[in-house]
């Protein structure tokens, strides 16, 4: 569902606002500095509880306030009103879900999944796998009513393991048990990242064939550690060396995603506009899939779109967005070059930014 209401204060160089966006396409133009990005910013807090920007959400706050407040109301029957507040004397951020504290983060995540396209989104062809993995356990959260526990049970069992190799002794009971306990949700882990790829790498390539045809690019998961080989096997051969290295070398927190053109990494062969629909396409066809498993629609937030983009892939781009029945935040410096590529049935709504301040066209 889309988001019909936001009202940011404090929020670092923009001024208190309200908005009413539209349902469809939402169109931020200003000037470098005028904060288009904090906007997007905002948005990105309101639903995932982070910056894009920076780990310390102390610093999102204005210089002249004493806190910041971000508030968004959901489109529904009823609306879903969701906000989050932090104070600059407190660590704590206050999370709001229907005017109740959120026990969790991922509450919001589940009230308003969005995506991010901007600078930063290359890290996902050219960055650690780190970006990747987070990238593929964004949709198996959404698609798998079991992911999240699995996932916090693999992280426990992980950490317990890891400190048990950096004691001066192991103690061989305890590590087999945390051992066990690893192996046992690393597989289903793994079962739920690997069904989800299966439906996933079928969208991805209708979505990459619409933006840019690439027959050689491949998408390949990789689970991180052998196939050939009982996960609880791999951790009993390599107790040793994981004890010298201080860490568990192989498991489901060394899991990939390969993306090639050939047999090379795509980021060794494709131009930067290439590598930005590519990227383009893995976030557009995690939110298209998200609506055919649960019906529900996901929030993109695109930073300077005609970025990286000549004027025929700006338009297919466009194109593309126009067919997704989700709500969309473009930015852009020149309003001008994202002029007359939108059909005029498509609902658009055009905002400037200036001085701060956001003005409704």
């Amino acid at each position: 569902m889309p988001l019909d209401r936001l009202s940011f204060h404090g929020l670092r160089n923009l001024r208190a606002f309200e908005m009413a966006p539209g349902p469809h396409i939402n169109l931020i133009s200003g000037a470098n500095g005028s904060g288009k990005t904090s906007l997007l910013e905002g948005i990105h807090v309101l639903g995932m509880a982070r910056s894009f920007r920076t780990q310390k959400l102390k610093s999102l706050i204005d210089h002249d306030s004493d806190e910041m407040t971000l508030f968004g109301r959901v489109a529904g029957d009823p609306p879903l009103p969701v906000g989050v507040r932090r104070r600059r004397d407190s660590a704590e951020l206050d999370i709001r879900i229907r005017g109740e504290r959120a026990a969790r983060i991922t509450q919001l995540a589940e009230a308003l999944p969005l995506q991010l396209i901007n600078p930063d989104a290359f890290r996902l062809l050219e960055g650690s796998p780190a970006a990747r993995r987070e990238f593929l356990d964004w949709g198996v959260f959404h698609a798998e009513r079991d992911f999240l526990d699995g996932w916090k049970r693999v992280r426990r069992a992980l950490k317990h393991r890891n400190a048990l190799l950096r004691h001066d002794r192991i103690d061989l009971q305890s590590i087999r048990i945390w051992e066990r306990e690893l192996a046992h949700w690393s597989e289903q882990l793994d079962g739920l990242r690997e069904r989800y790829m299966t439906r996933f790498v079928p969208v991805f390539e209708e979505t990459l064939a619409a933006l840019l045809p690439l027959p050689d690019l491949t998408l390949r998961y990789s689970r991180g550690w052998d196939r050939q080989r009982a996960l609880l096997e791999v951790f009993e051969a390599g107790r040793d060396t994981d004890r010298q290295m201080g860490f568990t070398q192989q498991g489901p927190q060394r899991a990939d995603l390969r993306i090639r053109v050939g047999r090379h990494p795509a980021v060794e062969v494709l131009s930067r506009g290439q590598q930005k629909l590519v990227v383009s396409a893995l976030k557009l066809a995690q939110g298209h899939l998200l609506e055919q498993l649960t019906g529900r629609t996901c929030l993109y937030l695109i930073d300077d779109l005609p970025a990286e983009l000549d004027g025929n892939h700006r338009r297919i781009f466009c194109q593309w967005l126009e067919q997704l029945n989700c709500q969309v935040f473009i930015t852009s410096v020149d309003q001008e070059a994202l002029a007359g590529v939108w059909q005029p049935s498509t609902d658009v709504m055009a905002s400037t930014l200036a001085d701060g301040r956001l003005h409704s066209e």
